[in-house]
């Protein structure tokens, strides 16, 4: 009996991670009023024995990633000059003085080796005139195999929690024990967690459980507070499934304005797995 030579695992060459991170600063532009800006920060996480493979050259693929996307933003700039006669930004720009780009270790034990995920950064101006301050856009790029899917998220900087009063209370049961959280911000995001998925109420709990579950939102003017649902398997309110707040578009999860308001004190649950109980205290 011949044995057949064991598959090969999937690699994916340093030249495609670097057009990879080239790709993701095309495509996540933010125009303004006089030019455009393109992130400057760039995490790449890799599976760990792709990482393994790439530790020893890594300070040269940075080297040229950061070479690489000066010759883009370069090229796009000159595109874009026709964009004059249409009344459009000609100048598209880094966000800061340098590019930074890092390249990491899955730290979280999900990725395949050939995944490939990009994450970047972009520090976005206060816009007073719209009650929106400083905001840290993030944007996750996931290429597993075929298959790419793009998700954004942004952070509200404009105001620290830690000066916030409390305004309502969340307290719930997962696999690690019982948890009481102060919602002290207009915004929070409940989920698992991980990788370039920053949540406020991390659950500990089975996959069931979205990365990035949902999200409560606090009207400033009314007080109000808002459930979104941003997850697979979705999210009840006192026992009814609330509509999804997201629509996949080309790959990519883009929220739809979607949601549902919250009583003062509500039953939220998540895949009906976790529930979480919410009660308003100001």
């Amino acid at each position: 009996m011949i044995e057949k030579p064991a598959a090969e695992t999937p690699r994916r060459p340093a030249r495609d991670v670097i057009e990879a991170v080239v790709d993701h600063m095309r495509q996540n532009v933010e125009p303004l009023k006089y030019s455009t800006l393109v992130p400057s920060r760039y995490t790449v996480y890799l599976h760990p024995a792709e990482f393994a493979r790439l530790e020893g050259i890594l300070p040269i693929l940075e080297e040229q990633t950061t070479r690489a996307l000066a010759e883009a933003l370069e090229a796009m700039n000159r595109r874009r000059w026709i964009d004059r006669f249409r009344g459009q930004p000609p100048v598209v720009r880094n966000a800061d003085v340098d590019w930074h780009v890092d390249f990491l270790a899955d730290p979280d034990g999900e990725m395949r080796e050939g995944d490939l995920l990009v994450d970047s950064e972009l520090l976005l101006p206060a816009r007073p005139e719209l009650g929106i301050g400083e905001r840290t856009r993030r944007i996750t790029t996931v290429h597993t195999g075929h298959k790419t899917t793009t998700r954004e998220h942004a952070v509200d900087r404009s105001q620290p929690a830690a000066a916030q009063p409390v305004r309502a209370r969340i307290t719930y049961d997962d696999d690690s024990g019982r948890h009481c959280f102060d919602v002290v911000k207009d915004s929070l995001t409940i989920g698992r967690g991980g990788i370039a998925y920053p949540v406020d109420v991390r659950i500990l709990s089975t996959v069931d459980v979205s990365r990035e579950h949902a999200r409560i939102r606090r009207d400033p003017a009314t007080g109000r507070f808002f459930l979104i649902d941003l997850s697979s398997l979705g999210t009840t309110l006192n026992g009814r499934h609330v509509p999804r707040g997201y629509d996949e578009v080309d790959g990519s999860k883009r929220e739809n304005g979607t949601e549902t308001a919250l009583p003062d004190s509500a039953r939220i649950g998540l895949a009906d797995t976790i529930f979480l109980d919410f009660r308003r205290v100001s």
